[in-house]
């Protein structure tokens, strides 16, 4: 996650420190009309998702995407949403590596969660308006087709390329009709063990406690496998501050010994 989530991460449906990140890439082979095809094809046909719950976004301008949406997929355009300004400093839709180096638009695809999830923004709930748990961005297909200069220029890149990103824990979630990331089969069996081993009910702030300790133990094991030892700098400086949190929020809910590690064996 971003380095600002932190705090966030246990409290609501979706933060964590660590999420597995599905997606495809292409270096000057196909571009947006299959990347999108294919990935339409994929969430509706294979995975079996609602097609009537899920709503597309793209940059303002990208009208080659907008076709390909609506005319050679029949997408309907009333749930197609143009976002992003760059000129306005709105970025949008528009993914960018960094202040310089490749960039270029991209098309998202949201789950309507529902009604009973709307909130009551001043400009209406909806796509690109509100940042609500109603509508779930599950996949972003970015077509990096620019190489931005120091002075903002974009110059096309000697290939069109694709780069994409589903998120596997709200593809599990939207699958298994559940509103939080921890209600899945993913992360039901860490906080029932974190409840097991504090003898204590997953209610209020003890369940918040204990979705800390499902994540962070399953981001920990999985970054210290990768060679992310913890240590006071750098990547190192953040898994400690990930385990130490977890180590917090088990003080919290009464543990007084060593815990993650059993938390640690269920995720293996």
């Amino acid at each position: 996650g971003k380095h600002n989530d932190l705090e966030e991460v246990g409290k609501d449906a979706r933060h964590h420190t660590l999420f597995e990140m599905l997606g495809n890439w292409s270096f000057g082979d196909y571009y947006k009309a299959e990347s999108i095809a294919w990935g339409w094809e994929l969430l509706t046909e294979v995975f079996k998702l609602e097609a009537s719950r899920l709503w597309v976004s793209i940059y303002k301008d990208d009208d080659e995407s907008f076709d390909i949406w609506t005319k050679d997929l029949g997408f309907p355009a009333e749930r197609l949403v143009r976002l992003g300004d760059l000129e306005n400093g709105d970025d949008e839709n528009f993914w960018s590596m960094a202040d310089t180096g490749p960039c270029g638009p991209c098309t998202e695809i949201h789950f309507d969660q529902g009604e009973a999830l709307k909130c009551d923004h001043p400009n209406g709930c909806a796509v690109g308006v509100c940042d609500c748990d109603r509508w779930l961005e599950i996949w972003n297909h970015v077509f990096m087709e620019f190489n931005r200069q120091e002075d903002g220029t974009l110059n096309p890149l000697p290939m069109k390329s694709v780069d994409t990103g589903l998120g596997f824990e709200r593809l599990v979630a939207v699958m298994q009709g559940k509103k939080s990331n921890y209600d899945t089969d993913l992360f039901v069996p860490l906080v029932a063990k974190a409840a097991q081993l504090s003898g204590k009910e997953p209610v209020g702030e003890d369940k918040i406690s204990m979705q800390v300790i499902a994540d962070h133990a399953r981001a920990v094991l999985f970054t210290i496998t990768d060679g992310a030892t913890p240590s006071n700098e750098g990547r190192g400086y953040v898994v400690r501050r990930i385990l130490r949190r977890a180590a917090r929020h088990g003080h919290l809910l009464g543990m007084t010994e060593p815990f993650l590690w059993k938390v640690s064996e269920l995720v293996i």
